[in-house]
């Protein structure tokens, strides 16, 4: 169960003293009830958060570690390495039974190197047990190609726009494929649970991944 975010956030601001003090006894005191505070408020998250399990992708490491220091827990534990013949090896190196799973993986850069080893991180943690498996995906990788190819309808004004309409083939249309949806599909089957993503190129991606 994720915390509540109201009250967390009320005991992580009582949490934050500022140190004012001419005596310098008296600040490096009030430095350390400051430290030892902020530590209890690091226990206490990481008390209501005692099954979560973060593990990052070689897409965006800094970004994975930048979650955990908020969340006051550590990066977990993976091995990622590529064989001879370029095929992608995965290995979670901890335990993530009846864990709450979340790994970031982005699919930017090396678009399709990403993915597979997502996919293969995703599995790796369902077949361990996991309790559930989160991907959490800042760019969601093949997003552009969210629908079926088509030339923009309207009259054309010129006789180029109308030879390429003229000659373009229409039941191509029914042979290009919806990429968006068969991502959504593969994480599906790979065994995420749940996507989290931002700035999607189009709204109809979301139910895409319930079909």
């Amino acid at each position: 169960m994720m915390p509540d975010t109201k009250s967390l956030k009320s005991e992580q601001n009582d949490c934050v003293m500022p140190v004012r003090s001419a005596n310098p006894i008296r600040a490096r005191s009030l430095i350390r009830d400051n430290l030892e505070k902020q530590a209890g408020c690091l226990n206490l998250i990481h008390s209501r958060m005692p099954n979560i399990k973060v593990f990052s992708g070689t897409s965006h490491p800094d970004l994975a570690q930048r979650i955990v220091d908020r969340l006051g827990i550590d990066l977990g534990k993976v091995v990622t390495k590529k064989f001879s013949n370029l095929e992608t090896c995965v290995e979670i190196g901890e335990s993530v039974r009846g864990e709450d799973v979340y790994i970031v993986q982005s699919g930017s850069g090396e678009i399709n190197d990403n993915l597979m080893e997502l996919l293969i991180m995703i599995n790796a943690c369902k077949i361990a047990s996991a309790s559930r498996v989160t991907a959490v995906i800042p760019c969601f990788p093949y997003a552009r190609q969210d629908k079926k190819d088509k030339l923009p309808g309207g009259e054309e004004k010129d006789e180029k726009a109308k030879l390429a309409k003229k000659n373009y083939d229409w039941k191509f249309r029914s042979r290009a494929p919806i990429s968006a949806k068969l991502v959504a599909n593969m994480l599906s089957v790979a065994g995420a649970d749940h996507i989290i993503t931002m700035d999607l190129h189009a709204s109809q991606i979301q139910p895409k991944s319930q079909n």
